[in-house]
C-alpha cells in the first residue's frame, strides 16, 4: 500500500503515519521533510516544487509500500497516481487549533512566547493554520482539500482525528482492510 495521510495542520497526520508504519511494517515520510530545506531554525527555506518531487522519487516513491503524511496541495499532483489510498483527517477547528498550540509549545517552549526568538514565526504559522477553515483564505483550506479529494483515483478514507493515537491507528487499519477487501 502507498498511503497518503492529509488534513489541516495539527490533526496528527504524522503521528498516524508513524503508528500505521509500525503496524504495517512500512516506512513513513513527511511532506515537510521534502518541502523545506533543513535549516536552523526549521521551516524557513522552501525547496522548489520540482526539487521536492525529484527528492521524493529518489527517496521513496518507487518502493512497493510507504506512508506519506502532510499536505501536497498546490504542488504534489504528480504524486497522486502513486497513491493506493488517501486518509483524510478532520477535527472541529477549535479542538484542532488547541492541539496545534499544544504541539508548538512542546516543540519550541518559551521561544514562541511574546518577545521570544520564534514568537513572530509562531504567530505567522498560527495565523496560517487558522485560515484553513475560511473559504476565502488564500492558503490551504478545507474547501481546497475537499475539491482535491474529489479528484482522487483511489479510495479516500475519512477519519475523525479526535480519538487517541492508538485507537486512530486501529480505526485506520480497519478502514484500509475494508477498502482492500472491496477491491
Amino acid at each position: 500500500m502507498r498511503i497518503h495521510i492529509t488534513g489541516a495542520s495539527g490533526l496528527g497526520c504524522s503521528t498516524l503515519a508513524r503508528g500505521l508504519a509500525i503496524r504495517l511494517a512500512s516506512q513513513c515520510f513527511d511532506t515537510d521533510d521534502f518541502y523545506w530545506h533543513p535549516s536552523d531554525p526549521p521551516f524557513t527555506r522552501k525547496r522548489r516544487p520540482e526539487e521536492r518531487l525529484a527528492l521524493m522519487k529518489e527517496v521513496f516513491l518507487p518502493r512497493p509500500d510507504w506512508i506519506l503524511a502532510g499536505s501536497l496541495l498546490g504542488w504534489g499532483d504528480p504524486l497522486v497516481s502513486w497513491f493506493s489510498h488517501v486518509v483524510f483527517l478532520t477535527l472541529p477547528p477549535a479542538r484542532r487549533l488547541a492541539q496545534l498550540r499544544r504541539r508548538e509549545r512542546l516543540r519550541y517552549g518559551d521561544a514562541i512566547l511574546p518577545g521570544g526568538p520564534r514568537a513572530e514565526a509562531h504567530q505567522a504559522f498560527m495565523d496560517y493554520a487558522m485560515g484553513y477553515d475560511f473559504p476565502d483564505f488564500t492558503g490551504r483550506t478545507r474547501i481546497k482539500h475537499e475539491l482535491w479529494l474529489e479528484e482522487m483515483p483511489c479510495p479516500v478514507i475519512r477519519l475523525d482525528a479526535s480519538a487517541p493515537p492508538a485507537a486512530l491507528v486501529e480505526t485506520a487499519i480497519a478502514a484500509l482492510d475494508q477498502t482492500v477487501g472491496a477491491a
